[in-house]
């Protein structure tokens, strides 16, 4: 943990505590004061549908589940009003020592080359402290962190949790790392947090719709800030700002278009290629580890009519 915070609060991971849709209308299942610190149990992404025996088959049995992400929550601030901040700060997150990343069939349509994998792919990875085991000994280094999480919108009805909003939800911010700080506006009364989706790491892009999935606790500190104004999520962070390993050799590929997208996928496959001749991926393979490291940088927007989306890959993961 960031410092020697004990927790005020803990909300495990239980029917009551555990809601699929953003809603103002979610009965909170505590309250706080500013200046409260919280642990929060969290489920993976899929809710607890996947363990260490799954296989492929069990992927299909996702992609024809509707439900949302699982969140934890929500907590009532007590005090927090339309229009102030609340200021979160994100002080250790704990995983159980499994993970998953997955790509649904590709008519389904999710990730960013579903028509490039007609069939779903899926690795279990075993955690340790530092590390996320791959194949053929290749490790990724772990980076834990939440990917959706926020406050109620003051929009009536329920909202899905898959597309990000003004006050948070499914941000998939690699950065929101232990030590990190996100400032979110509130729309309702008392804020209305909740926490979930939590990823032991991820590439910038999460490019097969998954990072590496895994059930987590996550510690934060939560403050209100009156005197803020901000119109979307805001954080603060000292990084790491890539990946660990990405500060020494890594190998990239570029994708150039007139379209930001097209130039996305561009650079993806190409990675996808290089890993597959190279590094002796299978091809799903290589999407997968895409998703769960490579990260995706825009290197210009001006040289009209064509802009330049590169994906980077660290050398260090993989054994010599």
């Amino acid at each position: 943990m960031t410092g020697s915070e004990t927790p005020d609060h803990r909300i495990p991971a239980t029917e009551e505590t555990i809601h699929t849709t953003w809603s103002r209308q979610h009965d909170p299942v505590q309250t706080i004061d500013s200046g409260d610190v919280v642990r929060f149990d969290c489920r993976d992404a899929t809710n607890g549908q996947l363990d260490a025996t799954s296989t492929i088959d069990d992927i299909y049995a996702l992609a024809n589940d509707s439900t949302g992400h699982p969140l934890t929550g929500p907590i009532a601030v007590r005090d927090a009003r339309p229009g102030d901040v609340l200021v979160v700060e994100l002080l250790d997150f704990q995983h159980e020592g499994i993970g998953f990343t997955y790509f649904y069939p590709g008519d389904e349509g999710w990730g960013l080359l579903p028509e490039e994998f007609a069939d779903p792919g899926l690795h279990v990875w075993n955690l340790e402290d530092d590390v996320g085991e791959f194949v053929d000994g290749i490790e990724v280094p772990l980076a834990p962190f939440s990917g959706n999480l926020g406050v109620a919108p003051a929009a009536d009805d329920t909202h899905s949790t898959t597309p990000p909003r003004r006050v948070g939800g499914n941000l998939d911010v690699k950065h929101l790392t232990a030590g990190a700080t996100l400032y979110l506006p509130v729309e309702v009364d008392e804020a209305l947090f909740s926490i979930g989706d939590c990823h032991a790491a991820q590439g910038d892009g999460e490019v097969c719709v998954t990072g590496i999935e895994a059930p987590r606790s996550v510690t934060a500190r939560f403050s209100l800030e009156s005197e803020m104004d901000i119109d979307q999520p805001q954080f603060e962070t000292t990084g790491p700002f890539s990946a660990p390993g990405h500060d020494q050799s890594v190998y990239a590929t570029t994708g150039i278009s007139d379209d930001l997208m097209e130039a996305t996928k561009l650079a993806v496959r190409h990675m996808i290629t290089y890993l597959h001749e190279h590094r002796d991926l299978t091809r799903a393979e290589a999407y997968l580890l895409c998703s769960a490291i490579v990260d995706l940088k825009i290197n210009e927007v001006v040289n009209k009519p064509n802009w330049v989306v590169s994906a980077y890959i660290p050398q260090g993961i993989f054994p010599e």
